[in-house]
Parts: C-alpha cells; sequence; structure tokens
C-alpha cells in the first residue's frame, strides 16, 4: 500500500557555491515539513563545498552528500535521482535560499490535486550586488503567470517553470522522462516535457523560493544557457508540439531573433511566410526568402504566428490583432 504522506526528495547540485552553501542548507533545515531527504551531488568543485556538505550530511542523516561520477548539472541530477528514495521530488539550487514553509506548501498543493498536477511557488530575487532590472522583469512576469497557474501560455517567451521551485510526484517525473535528456537548458527541457505531457501548473500566490543574483551564477556564465540554446530548445519543441502544417505559418520580425527563426526553420525544411514593418526590409530577400509586410496577415484566414518582435508596445498591437491560438510569442 502506498504512502498516505508520502516524503520528499530534494535534488541540488553543487558547484563552488561556498560563499551561500551554509545558508541554503540551513534553510532546508527550517523547513516546517520535516520528512525529507536532501542528495547533493558535488560536481567537480574546486572550494569548500564538499566540506561543508559533509559537515551537514554529519550532523543530519537526512543529507546525503554524492560526488558527480560525470560532469555538469545533467549528469548530476541524474545521480541524485538514482539514488532517490521519495515519492515527491523537488529540485534546489545551492546558492538560493527556501522560506520555512516552501516544502509543506508545496506537498500540501500536490497531495491536494493529485498526479498529473505541478505544484509551484511564486519566486523572489534578491542579490547583495544590486538586482538587475532584467531579472525584476522575469520575477513580476513569471509570478504573474503561476499566480493563476496560467505558465504555459507563454512557454515560448522564456522558461514559465523556475527550476529549484516545483514539485512533482516521482511517476509524473518519470512519465516525462526526469533527467535523461541530454538537452541544455535542462531546466526549460523539462518544463517543455511537463507541458507536453499535461502536467498541469497548480496557481499559487505565495513566495516559496528566493532565488540568488550573482556574478558567478551558471545562468551568466556557462555556454549551455547561451541565447541561441534557448531558441533552438523553444524551435524544436514548437514544432513538436503546437505546429500544425495544414496552418499557415508565419514569422513575424526580421531582426536577429526572426533572422534565427528564419533560419532554423528553413535547415528544418518547414515552409513558413517571412513578415515585418520595417520598410528598410520588406520586399528584400534574406536567406532566399522573401520579407513581406506585415499587412498582408490580414489576408490568411488560418495562421500560426511566430512573434520574434521585442517591443513592448508592439507586442501589445499584435496581442490585439491576433488570437492566443494564433500567436506565439518567441521574446
Amino acid at each position: 500500500m502506498k504512502s498516505e504522506n508520502p516524503s520528499i526528495s530534494i535534488l541540488m547540485p553543487v558547484k563552488n557555491a561556498e560563499p551561500f552553501l551554509t545558508d541554503c542548507i540551513n534553510s532546508i533545515l527550517s523547513q516546517t515539513e520535516t520528512d525529507w531527504e536532501l542528495l547533493a551531488v558535488n560536481d567537480g568543485s574546486t572550494d569548500n563545498s564538499k566540506v561543508i556538505l559533509e559537515q551537514f550530511a554529519k550532523a543530519d542523516k537526512r543529507i546525503h552528500v554524492l560526488d558527480n561520477d560525470g560532469a555538469g548539472i545533467i549528469d548530476a541530477l541524474r545521480l541524485a535521482y538514482s539514488r532517490s528514495k521519495g515519492n515527491l521530488i523537488t529540485r534546489m539550487d545551492a546558492d538560493d535560499i527556501m522560506p520555512p514553509i516552501k516544502l509543506e506548501i508545496l506537498k500540501r498543493n500536490l497531495l491536494s490535486f493529485g498526479k498529473g498536477n505541478v505544484a509551484l511557488g511564486q519566486v523572489k530575487y534578491f542579490s547583495d550586488e544590486g538586482l538587475r532590472d532584467g531579472y525584476r522583469y522575469y520575477e513580476a512576469w513569471l509570478n504573474g503567470l503561476s499566480e493563476n497557474g496560467t505558465n504555459y501560455s507563454d512557454i515560448y517567451r522564456e522558461c514559465v517553470i523556475p527550476s529549484p521551485c516545483w514539485m512533482v510526484f516521482r511517476e509524473d517525473l518519470d512519465t516525462c522522462g526526469a533527467f535523461n535528456s541530454d538537452v541544455y537548458p535542462e531546466d526549460y527541457d523539462l518544463c517543455f516535457r511537463f507541458y507536453g505531457n499535461g502536467l498541469k501548473p497548480i496557481p499559487s500566490s505565495e513566495v516559496l523560493h528566493h532565488w540568488r543574483d550573482h556574478s558567478s551564477r551558471s545562468s551568466r556564465n556557462d555556454p549551455n544557457y547561451a541565447d541561441n540554446r534557448f531558441l533552438d530548445l523553444k524551435l524544436h519543441w514548437f514544432l513538436k508540439l503546437d505546429h500544425h502544417p495544414k496552418k499557415t505559418l508565419v514569422v513575424w520580425g526580421a531582426a536577429s531573433k526572426g533572422k534565427a527563426l528564419a533560419k532554423g526553420l528553413l535547415k528544418a525544411g518547414v515552409d513558413f511566410r517571412w513578415m515585418c514593418n520595417n520598410p528598410n526590409k520588406i520586399n528584400k530577400h534574406v536567406y532566399d526568402k522573401l520579407i513581406e509586410n506585415v499587412e498582408a496577415i490580414s489576408a490568411i484566414d488560418d495562421l500560426q504566428a511566430l512573434v520574434a518582435v521585442a517591443n513592448k508596445d508592439e507586442q501589445a498591437n499584435i496581442r490585439e490583432h491576433l488570437t492566443d491560438e494564433q500567436a506565439f510569442f518567441f521574446c
């Protein structure tokens, strides 16, 4: 008989996190939910991260320290997951902080809604170095989606599920392929697999994760998180999950991201029309593809538009002219 109060496995890759690691683990130890295990994987740290981990492990048997037998965050997550025993799975970043109620709330919501769902929390960025405006915008945008559980509605813009603030049933994670994929960025790829397998985001109105920004964080420095990786991933999953070949596909925008989308579609052999409102580009050929005036879109009855326009005012105007089913915002 399965437990009515399943335990939690926390998967945490650790690489050179010494300045933040003690605060991180203390926040886990302070959780109001106590039935958890922490699988902390040392990913080739050259600082004192492993020493700190081992000190905590000696003091609390719920903490297990592992050495990555591969390299990088995906291998670390695979190892942690393979050694985990809990029926509820969540992630943690070694430089972040959990509010005391995080595990309790995620677990309660997940058990209340049941399998086929993913429990989420809102996030709050903080930094000792000063917070960039981009992170403030991402925080507000992401929390707005999580408030209503409408995360997937904007999935092609950015990762809509915060990588260290979700919880799912082990069975559902296995259905989604867990950490078997070699694709980076791994958190965004997993988000698409949650979406593709129908896991429903549970609405959340509480801040359950404090996300630290600092100059050495992986998302700023690791080439696996470069812009082109994100765009390639988005296009791959769009063609797999949402593309309808019988509808007219339009790329809206001819700046750098529009060009990257056009190149990707040409490489994949997918037919499309390319449009923009820049008079310097209209009626020109790029990659042997004609760029049309966006006014031509009004004559298309059944369409899908990949919007590669960064300007917020222009985006708002596009939303007025296209339905949510027609427009897929890629920036």
